[in-house]
């Protein structure tokens, strides 16, 4: 205690230096005692395991544990109960893909709202209130009694972790080594795949062993340190990005904020090297989405596999492992740079494309699980250079809200119809083989407009701010108070 408190003591003998640092909104926030804890190697590692268990939440609700097959009955009027969320409530294949689209209405509608607020409230405590919601929200779904319960519930997951997905990417290429951005953001991004390899795996262990409500209270359980280290630990600062105290006031909080986002919105469109990208993240989206959501049940139709999430979860976690980092390294490798990031794309997404297309065209198990983890290895080889592109490709004070039009557009045009459109088809034809290989074929259209940014005109506008990127944002602060119009 008695180095805490020499250093509380620091802090308010150099107050007037630090204070063009300190949060408009919350004036505690350098209060925490604990700010040099901050390296960027574990606020790395800090992201990581928040990102791991949000999408462990996305393989949970598909896991055949979790999500259940529905009430069948043959010639005969012989009927076999469900199982899961399918079998309890009742639910068809469309409204079961709606549980996935409902999550990320949630996430869609929130997601620029947190990256506009952090231009006026402190964005790490922004990311504390997100994850409070993320996981009430994950207990309202284990307590849910019906499916619109869940729904509802569902799109209040996806609000609680908009927060996260718009600020935590940001935080986390600035304050990387600059010859490692693509590296260190391939490995926050290889948690997605991990994440949802998990909680197929997780979601069929807990949901088959307990029921399926329990798999979401466990999951509420694993966010809880979080939330409270979010709310009490002394928070970072985004470079770049400029508060405005008048902004905050009650009278200009409403129209100066839509005024603002409307600009930034208008911004961001005029960056064809942004829209390309997006375009292509919302192609790429479209299949991998369905692929998350309906793999092992396409998988159990097509193979017979006996322990569908298992499998899943294997091909997607060692995929997602090898096939992020290794996109990470190679561009980071190549030299980081906007017309290299989208040459990986574009080859990468092709020959993806190519080896999941012909997986599905085997009828032996053990080839299709070959290809296809070639395919993914591939495929997840573009979660590094698609999102060094949307932070690269804008001006510093927009990458929040880059990441979040992002994360809106590759999900309201991507993975929110793909899960319902999936299933309706899938009901029309009645053939995953078939279903499968036309889903897949979106690939190739994602690896065409990628390569397009190949060829357009383009300049990194990372270092706009002239801020330095290596170092933590709570420990530039000295370096910072000589600055004339120093950036909180």
């Amino acid at each position: 205690m008695g180095a805490a408190e020499e250093g509380s003591d620091k802090r308010v003998k150099n107050e007037e230096y630090t204070n063009p640092f300190d949060d408009p909104v919350e004036n505690d926030s350098t209060d925490s005692l604990e700010s040099s804890w901050f390296t960027p190697k574990r606020l790395l590692v800090l992201f990581c395991v928040i990102n791991l268990v949000t999408y462990l939440d996305r393989g949970v609700i598909a896991s055949t544990g979790v999500n259940g097959v529905p009430e069948t009955c043959n010639s005969n009027g012989e009927c076999t109960h469900g199982t899961g969320i399918q079998g309890e409530f009742k639910l068809n294949n469309f409204k079961d893909g709606i549980l996935s689209s409902a999550f990320m209405v949630g996430l869609l509608l929130a997601s620029p709202i947190f990256a506009s607020m952090a231009k006026s409230f402190n964005p790490f405590r922004l990311i504390a209130v997100g994850l409070s919601v993320w996981t009430l929200s994950a207990i309202g779904c284990g307590i849910s009694i019906g499916f619109w319960t869940i729904t509802v519930c569902r799109m209040l997951v996806g609000v609680g972790e908009a927060s996260f997905i718009s600020l935590a990417a940001p935080f986390i290429d600035e304050n990387a080594p600059v010859t490692q951005r693509s590296a260190w953001l391939g490995i926050f991004y290889m948690c997605i795949p991990t994440g949802v390899a998990l909680g197929y795996v997780y979601g069929g262990l807990v949901g088959g062993a307990y029921g399926w409500r329990y798999a979401f209270f466990g999951e509420a359980i694993l966010m809880l340190p979080f939330v409270i280290m979010g709310f009490f630990m002394s928070p970072l600062q985004l470079k770049g990005i400029s508060h405005d105290k008048d902004a905050t006031s009650n009278k200009s909080l409403g129209s100066s904020h839509f005024s603002r986002f409307c600009e930034d919105v208008k911004s961001l469109l005029n960056e064809k090297i942004y829209v390309v990208n997006v375009l292509g993240y919302i192609s790429y989206n479209f299949v991998i989405g369905a692929y998350s959501y309906w793999g092992p049940k396409a998988g159990y139709s097509i193979y017979h596999m006996t322990d569908a999430d298992l499998l899943f979860g294997g091909i997607t976690i060692v995929g997602g492992i090898v096939g992020t980092l290794t996109g990470g390294f190679v561009l980071d490798y190549m030299n980081s740079t906007i017309p290299n990031a989208f040459k990986l794309l574009s080859i990468a997404t092709f020959f993806g494309a190519v080896f999941c297309f012909a997986a599905f065209c085997f009828k032996d198990m053990y080839m299709f699980i070959v290809f296809f983890l070639i395919g993914e290895i591939l495929v997840f080889a573009t979660q590094g250079p698609v999102n060094f592109v949307s932070i690269h490709s804008v001006d510093p004070s927009l990458k929040p809200l880059a990441m979040a039009m992002s994360t809106v557009s590759i999900h309201v045009f991507g993975d929110v119809p793909s899960s319902p459109l999936v299933g309706v088809m899938q009901d029309k034809l009645k053939n995953w083989r078939k279903s499968t290989l036309i889903l897949t074929s979106v690939l190739f259209l994602a690896a065409g407009i990628w390569s397009i940014g190949i060829f357009l005109p383009s300049v990194d506008r990372y270092n706009d701010d002239n801020e330095n990127p290596t170092a933590p944002s709570n420990e530039n602060k000295a370096a910072k108070k000589t600055a004339v119009s120093p950036e909180p």
